[in-house]
């Protein structure tokens, strides 16, 4: 894409180079030797080389997935009399595959994951299975918008942990994407219970009509529900470390530990029913998206390491190396970490990359696999230690999602999983073999 590379009014070149020298110069006022080395001292990672050293080990092996996904592609592209498959091929040729593969058309699960059931029955029931939490509706609560429903939240003991909030439609009102927020952050000092929000934008259907999911709502509204328990289960004295106010490559852990119990057979077994008939997801739909939760991996992986190591090249530049070239930049910075490959490119070119110019993620692109390392660890020891249930849940909570930010997220990690994560259930997870 050329998007910010136009050489018009909206051309971001100038912009990014100047916005990169002076966090090079913001970061040698305080002793660092680049932004990069300045945000992550503050981070689980520590040091721009821990992040290398980790993405490393994850880069061979996504590469030589995604050449293997390619040849793959280029078999059908050549069917069509396509002799090069370029990157505008491939989300194409990807779905004539995942179909020729698996048979898996995702659309026709959408009437098994209606709303009112993927929340009560889903969600819920996780939560409940798990932590012990229960769900009150209070309809008697003003909110902020008429969409927005509120409940009160229970320990099993009947104790109260606070509010939930939950705001899933879209509306003109509302920026795009989702999210939560803490609106209310809990606090033994000021004898607060948390109030959180989570914000979705599905559509709303006709009136009287159902809200039908499909797999990525659902899978999005586990992962921001797993936010939200974060903020709710806080258990500290200062609202400064309270919830999510963890370290930042370690926020996407509690989010992305949620995920894992969306095909779980316990719930999904409660939840996936059709939404007229009460019919259960078929179990071989289930197996097919089991099976197929390796596929195209190798892409996604590839195209998200590649902007992530452009993040960490811009920002590990000193505030006197002078760029003037953004594209040969971008070229060489991937191309030295050996990921360079014409059909997959970087997520996001420079000049559009909002999450580190604008987003507040700069030197801090890598954090969502970084997190992942954590995540797929915490589902290894589910599975050495019987899956979901309420023990498991307890040790989870009082370790780690009670914590918040009071203690160092390492440490909270080391106390929960009894050591450090490693890296190979992430690697088994995405379908890589590690290389290093």
């Amino acid at each position: 894409s050329s998007k910010g590379l136009r050489g018009n009014d909206f051309d971001t070149r100038e912009v990014l180079l100047k916005m990169v020298k002076l966090r090079g110069k913001r970061a040698e006022i305080f002793g660092k030797s680049s932004h990069a080395e300045y945000s992550l001292a503050e981070q689980t990672a520590g040091s721009p080389e821990q992040v290398h050293a980790m993405l490393r080990k994850i880069a061979p092996a996504a590469l030589a997935n995604a050449k293997a996904e390619g040849a793959d592609l280029e078999r059908l592209a050549k069917l069509d009399g396509i002799e090069k498959l370029e990157s505008w091929d491939w989300d194409f040729y990807t779905e004539k595959v995942r179909a020729e593969k698996y048979n898996l058309d995702t659309s026709l699960m959408k009437p098994y994951f209606e709303l009112e059931s993927v929340l009560f029955k889903g969600v819920f029931y996780a939560a409940g299975k798990l932590y012990g939490m229960s769900f009150k509706e209070r309809p008697d609560l003003v909110t902020y918008h008429p969409e927005a429903r509120a409940f009160e939240v229970f320990n099993e003991d009947g104790s109260k942990i606070g509010l939930y909030i939950a705001d899933f439609y879209t509306r003109d009102s509302k920026r795009g994407g989702a999210w939560m927020n803490s609106l209310v952050k809990q606090s033994h000092l000021l004898n607060q219970l948390p109030v959180v929000v989570n914000n979705l934008n599905i559509p709303k259907p006709p009136k009287g009509e159902a809200t039908l999911l499909t797999l990525d709502e659902t899978t999005t509204l586990f992962h921001e529900f797993g936010h939200a328990i974060h903020g709710l289960l806080s258990n500290v004295k200062y609202p400064r470390f309270s919830g999510t106010a963890v370290q930042r490559d370690f926020v996407e852990f509690p989010s992305q530990v949620n995920e894992m119990w969306i095909l779980d057979p316990q719930i999904v077994d409660n939840y996936a029913r059709h939404y007229q008939s009460g019919e259960r997801l078929p179990q071989s739909w289930i197996d097919k998206l089991e099976e197929s939760s390796t596929f195209n991996e190798g892409h996604a992986t590839t195209s998200y390491l590649a902007a992530a190591i452009l993040d960490l090249a811009w920002h590990s530049l000193s505030s006197n190396e002078d760029i003037s070239d953004v594209e040969r930049f971008e070229r060489m910075a991937i191309e030295n970490y050996g990921l360079a490959y014409d059909c997959v490119p970087t997520r996001y070119r420079s000049t559009y990359f909002s999450h580190i110019f604008a987003g507040g993620y700069s030197a801090g692109y890598y954090g969502y696999i970084w997190a992942e390392v954590f995540d797929a660890d915490t589902g290894e020891w589910f599975k050495e230690n019987g899956g979901l249930n309420r023990k498991n849940g307890d040790h989870l909570r009082s370790k780690l999602m009670s914590q918040g930010g009071s203690i160092d997220s390492l440490e909270m990690f080391r106390n929960f999983r009894g050591r450090d994560a490693v890296i190979e259930p992430l690697l088994k997870r995405r379908g890589l073999v590690s290389n290093a």
